[in-house]
This record gives C-alpha cells, sequence and structure tokens, in this order.
C-alpha cells in the first residue's frame, strides 16, 4: 500500500486516511468529488467517529453533508494515528476509557474491528469481539466452505466460524468477497443456509454486508445460457432421416421435451404422437414416478376419496362464494364440483324460406323511454362490440371439416378434457358437440345452441375450479397436479377455443391476471385484493398496518418462517420499510409463485392468436375477460332481430306489439324473461360474444302461435288484432315450451 504521493497527479490520496490505494473490497469505492476538490474512500468516511448523516439521501454524499466532510477532516488533521503514527485517525475505538485513533486502512492491517451496523463502531486490537470456541472445537483442521483450502480452528481475526452450524469455518477475506457479491438478501450460511442469525453474527465480527441486490442478478444476459432449449431426440430408435438433432417446427419432426426435466426430447413421430399438446416423459422421469417419489406431493395436491378419478376432482371445487383457506386448511374438506341443472333443447322447427321482400329494421330509440346509460357502460359497449369483430376475424382460420365432441353434463371437465386431448381435434375444426345423458342417450339439439350451452358450462366450471382463486375476480392458483399434467395450457386452450367458436366471455379475470398475460408479469403490481388465502391476507395487513416499529419487528418474528420461504425477508430499519415488505410479499404469492402455471395458462390462450389479439388490443379484451356482461334489455333483444316482413302484413303494428312486448317483460309485467325469449328462438340464453350465426330474424305469419326455429334463428311471430291477443299467446308458447324442456 502506498501513501500520497505528489507526483501521481491520476491518483488523488484519500483527504481522510491520506492513502492512495484504490480497492473497494477492503476499503470501500474510491470517491472523488471534483467540484468539491474532495477524494475519500467510502469507508473511510462511514468509520470516522465525529460524522453522521444529517441530510438525505440525495444530498451530499449519500447523506452526509459536504460541510460536515470538511469539518471531520479538519477534526483527523489534529489526531495522530496509534498505528503508523501520522495524523489524520478520524476513527477512534469506542471501549470505555481507550483513547485509541486509527486511520481505516492502519486498522486494516492491525486487525481492528469495524462493525457497519447500527452506530458503525470500531475496536481496537485490545478491545475488539472475538468468538468463543469450545476446546474440543479448536483443535484440528476443516476446509473453508467457500475456497474448499484448509481452515485451522484457532481463534483468530484471520478465521470465522459460523454460529449455526458445527462444523462450518470460514476464511474472513472469502466472506467478506462472498458479502460484497451476495449482498443482504442472499448471504447467507453456505452450509445450513440460515440467513438471519448467520448475518447478525459476521456483522458483529466486521463483515460488511452491502444493502444491494446480488451480483449475478445485476449482470446483464447473466442467464442467456438458459434460455438455450434442449433440441435432442434421445428415444431408442430414432426414425428421422436426417439425424436425431434435425428440428422443423410444426411438423412430426419437432422436438418434444420432456415436461418433467427438460433434459431429453424425441421427436414427435419418433414417439407416435400427432401434435404438440400431447404430454411426454422420458424413461428416467417415468421410472420416477413409478417409485412414488411424488406420492406426498400429490397428496397434497388433490383432496379425494379413492372412487374419485383424480383429474376430475382436480378441478372441482365449493362455491366461489366459499373463500380460499390456506394450504394447511384447504385439505381438510372434499372439493366438489358445482351442481349444474341439466336443460332439454328444442327441435329444430321446419326450415323457413326466408323471402326477399322489404326488410325492416326497427329500433327502439323513438318508442321506448330514454335509458341513462352511463359513459362507462357506453364504452364497454363499445368495446365488446370491437372485440367481437376482432374474433370473427378469428375465426375465418375455422375450417368446414367437423370434429364431435362427446360431452356428458355430469361431467363436463372430464368429457371436456377427454374431446380437446383427442387426436383428431384441431382448434380450426368446426366443432360439433353431442351431450349425452346417465343412460348413454344422446339428446338432439342444433349444433349452434349445443355449442353455445357447452361452452357456457365450461366457462362456469373453469372459473369455480381450482386453477383460479379469488371469489369474483379470479386469479391463477398455484396447484402442482395441474402443473404436472399441463392443465394450465389445457384452460387456456379451452378459453381461447370458446371465444373464436361462439362461446360466452369468461368474465371472471382480475385485472391483476389480466395484465400479467398482456404487458407481462414484470410490469405488473399487484394488490392486496389479489390475496385468496385468508392466512396471507391477514398476514400481509398486520405488517401494513404496524403503527409502530417495534409492533412491525414482532410481526416479521411471529411469520419468520412464511418470509424465509418466501425470500421476502429484509432488514427492517424503519417503520417505512414495511411498504417494501408488504410489496415484495404480494409480488412472491400472486406472481411469482404462480410464474410456472401463467406461462402454461398463456401457452395455452395463444391457441387461434388469441392472445396475440389481446396484447394488441388490451382495453377492449379487459371488457369482455374481466367484466361480466350486461343483462339483457329490451333494447339490446330489440336491436338483435331483424324483421322481414311480407307485403300483405302491416309492418308498424306487428313490430309495434313486438317492442311493446319485450318492454313489458322487461319491466316484469310477463310470466317469462327476456332470457327465455332468446333461449327460445336461439337456444342460448346470452348474446355470444362473437354474435349468433346465422342472425336472429323475426317474421309474421299467419299461423295460430309462435314458433322459434333454432336451425335459423328465426322467431316466427302470429299475426294478431290487438296487443292483448298477441302477449297470451307468446307467455303461453314460450313459457310452456321451455317449462317442457326443463321437465
Amino acid at each position: 500500500m502506498s501513501r500520497d504521493n505528489n507526483f501521481d497527479i491520476q491518483s488523488p490520496s484519500c483527504v481522510l486516511c491520506g492513502w492512495t490505494d484504490d480497492c473497494p473490497e477492503k476499503y470501500g469505492e474510491k470517491r472523488t468529488y471534483v467540484e468539491y476538490n474532495l477524494t475519500f474512500h467510502y469507508y473511510c468516511l462511514l468509520m470516522s467517529s465525529g460524522i453522521w448523516q444529517r441530510g438525505e439521501e440525495d444530498e451530499g454524499v449519500d447523506g452526509f453533508l459536504i460541510k460536515d466532510i470538511r469539518k471531520e477532516v479538519n477534526r483527523a488533521a489534529k489526531l495522530k494515528c496509534n498505528i503508523c503514527k501520522k495524523k489524520g485517525a478520524s476513527i477512534g475505538c469506542v471501549a470505555p476509557k481507550c483513547k485509541r485513533s486509527y486511520h481505516f486502512p492502519c486498522g486494516i492491517q492491525r486487525e481492528c474491528i469495524f462493525q457497519f451496523m447500527e452506530d458503525f463502531r470500531s475496536y481496537c486490537w485490545e478491545h475488539k469481539p472475538v468468538q468463543k470456541f469450545p476446546d474440543k472445537e479448536s483443535k484440528g483442521t476443516s476446509p473453508c466452505t467457500i475456497c474448499l483450502d484448509l481452515v485451522e480452528h484457532l481463534p483468530t481475526y484471520t478465521v470465522l466460524k459460523s454460529p449455526c452450524c458445527k462444523n462450518a469455518w470460514f476464511h474472513r477475506e472469502c466472506l467478506q468477497y462472498q458479502a460484497l457479491s451476495a449482498g443482504i438478501f442472499f448471504f447467507r450460511c453456505t452450509v445450513c443456509n440460515n440467513k438471519d442469525k448467520f448475518q447478525k453474527e459476521m456483522l458483529r465480527m466486521g463483515i460488511h454486508i452491502p444493502e444491494k441486490d446480488a451480483s449475478w442478478e445485476l449482470e446483464e444476459n447473466a442467464y442467456e445460457d438458459l434460455l438455450q432449449c434442449y433440441q435432442h431426440c434421445d428415444v431408442k430408435r430414432c426414425v428421422c432421416k436426417k439425424g436425431r438433432d434435425y428440428n422443423e417446427p410444426d411438423s412430426k419432426w419437432e422436438i418434444k421435451r420432456c415436461q418433467c426435466c427438460g433434459s431429453r426430447g424425441t421427436h414427435l413421430a419418433c414417439s407416435s404422437m400427432k401434435s404438440w399438446e400431447q404430454n411426454w416423459e422420458c424413461l428416467e422421469c417415468r421410472s420416477i414416478f413409478a417409485k412414488g417419489n411424488y406420492s406426498k406431493q400429490k397428496k397434497r395436491s388433490l383432496a379425494t376419496s379413492e372412487k374419485t378419478d383424480a383429474t376430475t376432482c382436480l378441478l372441482e371445487e365449493p362455491s366461489p362464494k366459499c373463500t380460499r383457506q390456506s394450504p394447511g386448511s384447504q385439505r381438510n374438506f372434499l372439493l366438489q364440483s358445482p351442481k349444474i341443472m341439466c336443460q332439454n333443447n328444442l327441435s329444430p322447427c321446419s326450415h323457413l324460406e326466408l323471402p326477399a321482400s322489404n326488410r325492416v329494421t326497427v329500433s327502439l330509440s323513438p318508442l321506448m323511454p330514454n335509458r341513462n346509460w352511463s359513459l362507462r357502460k357506453k364504452h364497454l359497449k363499445k368495446q365488446r362490440g370491437e372485440v367481437s369483430n376482432i374474433l370473427k376475424e378469428l375465426k375465418l382460420q375455422v375450417n368446414t371439416k367437423t370434429t364431435r365432441l362427446n360431452i356428458s353434463e355430469e361431467n363436463i371437465w372430464k368429457s371436456a378434457l377427454k374431446g380437446f386431448r383427442q387426436r383428431s381435434f384441431s382448434p380450426t375444426n368446426t366443432i360439433e358437440i353431442k351431450f349425452t345423458n346417465c343412460r348413454n342417450r344422446s339428446k338432439t339439439e342444433t349444433s349452434a345452441g349445443s355449442k353455445h350451452r357447452f361452452f357456457q358450462l365450461l366457462m362456469l366450471h373453469l372459473q369455480n375450479s381450482s386453477l383460479f382463486e379469488g371469489s369474483s375476480a379470479k386469479n391463477l392458483s398455484l396447484d402442482f397436479q395441474a402443473v404436472k399434467e399441463n392443465l394450465y395450457f389445457e384452460a387456456g386452450k379451452m378459453i381461447a377455443v370458446s371465444l373464436v367458436h361462439g362461446g360466452p366471455s369468461p368474465g371472471f379475470f382480475s385485472k391483476t391476471l389480466f395484465d400479467c398475460l398482456v404487458y407481462g408479469p414484470e410490469n405488473v403490481k399487484p394488490a392486496l385484493e389479489d390475496v385468496a388465502d385468508v392466512d396471507v391476507a391477514q398476514t400481509i395487513k398486520m405488517i401494513k398496518y404496524a403503527n409502530s416499529l417495534s409492533s412491525l419487528q414482532s410481526t416479521i418474528d411471529d411469520c419468520y418462517e412464511f418470509l424465509a420461504a418466501a425470500g421476502c425477508l429484509r432488514t427492517i430499519t424503519a417503520l417505512c420499510d414495511k411498504n417494501m415488505l408488504v410489496n415484495d410479499i404480494l409480488i412472491h404469492h400472486v406472481i411469482k409463485r404462480i410464474i410456472s402455471p401463467l406461462e402454461s395458462f398463456s401457452q395455452g390462450l395463444k391457441t387461434l392468436g388469441v392472445l396475440e389479439k389481446m396484447q394488441m388490443h388490451p382495453d377492449a379484451f379487459s371488457s369482455v375477460l374481466c367484466h361480466k356482461p350486461e343483462r339483457l334489455s329490451a333494447e339490446t333483444v330489440c336491436d338483435l332481430f331483424t324483421i322481414h316482413s311480407s307485403s300483405d302484413v302491416n309492418k308498424v303494428e306487428g313490430a309495434d306489439f313486438w317492442m311493446s312486448y319485450l318492454q313489458d317483460v322487461e319491466g316484469g309485467e310477463s310470466v317469462v324473461t327476456l332470457e327465455d325469449i332468446l333461449l327460445f328462438v336461439t337456444g342460448s340464453s346470452s348474446v355470444p360474444l362473437i354474435g349468433f350465426e346465422p342472425e336472429p330474424t323475426i317474421k309474421f305469419l299467419h299461423i295460430t302461435y309462435p314458433v322459434g326455429n333454432r336451425l335459423l334463428n328465426c322467431l316466427e311471430l302470429p299475426i294478431t288484432k290487438t296487443y292483448e291477443q298477441f302477449k297470451s299467446k307468446m307467455d303461453f308458447t314460450i313459457r310452456n315450451t321451455l317449462t317442457a324442456e326443463r321437465e
């Protein structure tokens, strides 16, 4: 080490210790402030006895005011170092009656202890704290658990012992480099991984642990190698003529990696797989599963009876009104599927030839009372219209080839999963639904009506399944068994297919879940409302509303194990630190904890290009994925239908009767509802997000009672002389028809 050299212009000396050495690991960062004509080692400034941080963090030098630094330099210039005998000794021993002063580098050479915590105390070579070793432990040697060189078990300055592990010994220099690299969030015992007790002892013994993230977290592209995907076919007999390393995406020669370890692969054709969506496990992982190594994890994931199928129970949960319990209490009750009432649909009516005569498109605006729509409702309506047009564009991918799915209403999830995973299924094929009852007899109904009802039941089941958590606005949950069976991908795929093929809008996504899908989880800040677990939410509230530093510390001590498992432990020095701690817990519990399900769910939503459109039109899709559709109104139903009328029918009078009837139904002056009318005509009680196909129409005919032609979405209305007759016939027919269906 060298002292101030008057001829070394490029290496100015520290104004406190006078040394020119620039060694950040030993003396801290060497800083030069040209405007103030000051150069000093950061540790020299921190450990100086006559200066304190009297300013804010952005004032002076990290809170040390410039005028205070100059005063400290002047004070130190009068003190002689007890080691090198030169002036500028700014650091003094804090032991009572000890008057030794020294420079920071001199103190390091003389093996003084500097504690980088609390009041930043310093101890001279006679009063420094030492570690006490039992006699039987102070003999022999063992390897340093960092550099692996031998360490003598002697109570010396250069050797430190772990306070939490009996046989863990370290070189002081190794520990200091490890602390500077890991930072306060990752510096811990290299043997037992203890953090709190280990850091406390190391700080006492003079190890500086900086409050920063780990160096490997800050390094740009540090994990770039991890992004490289394994591309090699490992099956015993590879049938690809171009070799085991050949990979052609979107073909039978695409390489599929093991869904468990990811370190083995196979060509789709080499393992007789028809599509990328099929799961594949390598021989090593299959053998592990066969030995039952995952039995404990399965028991934690599935609270089910022996008679119940595992995949079925996985997605069956109690009513969404029930509050999700903590993982410990969640196993105390049997998960049950929501009970859904089965309904039969009308058989198709006779085919009607629509005349190419005048068409009358009716608007309720001049006849209906003024409706005070809020700006928000108008905005949502506009956005839903935009989504409808986008989905119609995506539906152009769907071809005329038909895929039939046999669906059981009693077990909607299992039968849907089986159908989506069958080899012949393709999202671009036209989907045909065939419902089967418990006696295995099929029900005949229109293709569009049965398909819409299927997607409606499926979305309701997904909303109440264990893949999601929360009351009304749902976030993804963490279910290890679902991850293993790739069910998050299937759920995302089902939602995407439902949107494009005419199903209802889910409407149960939380804003946080939607933002994670659209903007990426790294750009989302969750809120307390996103935490469905009662115990975790209570812990966050206790931390958030702590009104004193002591109560905050007590709360942290009580939930130490939870915070340690979540990686959220941090040093608390002020009450305001609780805000960062709460934010850490929220990010871990709501986002980081479910990052694997989120990635899988996102991949499923990419089906038919839905996720890409969501990211291009976030505001529009938010209106359908995060908000339930508005209830049907008379105006909505009226706008939905186009009136076709022949020349011998009074168009205006028929339209008047129809609009008056919708008003009465909406006002509760009828035995039927607007949903009943829609169900009577189309087989669906709600309007699909993509709209009806074909578009609903009305035809006035000389018939006795109204007829709903679900094949054509056509409502045939009788021509009557009075409105009372029209209303009576409508109520009678719709009520009795739907009652017969339900029975």
